[in-house]
């Protein structure tokens, strides 16, 4: 059983930025890696992807250039950088395993980033 541990998250301003981690309780390098937020009454929506070496990264549209998903499999530690952030960037932000993952299927309990203008 794998636990993955968000933190990071916070209140800040508009246009500031924040870096999110999140920590595993054992080896993630032989999975994908994800980010999903979920605002308040909204649905939860996919933030970018990482895959196990870190060698593909996918971004959502919305994220445009702002964001950065990276890891240290070394650390079993993944992260995600968040520049100009915007106030509907505004959500519980959740890290989770993601296909090809031979260890099975974990996720976070979530962070919340708040942004105001």
């Amino acid at each position: 059983q794998v636990q993955l541990v968000e933190s990071g998250g916070g209140s800040v301003q508009a246009g500031e930025s924040l870096k999110l981690s999140c920590t595993s309780s054992g080896y993630i390098g032989s999975c994908g890696m994800r980010w999903y937020r979920q605002p308040r009454g909204k649905e939860r929506e996919l933030v970018a992807s990482i895959s196990a070496m870190g060698m593909t990264r996918t971004y959502a549209a919305f994220v445009e250039v702002r964001f950065t998903i990276s890891r240290d499999n070394a650390k079993n530690t993944l992260y995600l950088q968040m520049n100009s952030l915007k106030t509907e960037d505004t959500a519980v932000y959740y890290c989770a395993t993601s296909p090809p993952c031979p260890i099975g299927a974990f996720e976070g309990q979530g962070t919340q980033v708040t942004v105001s203008s």
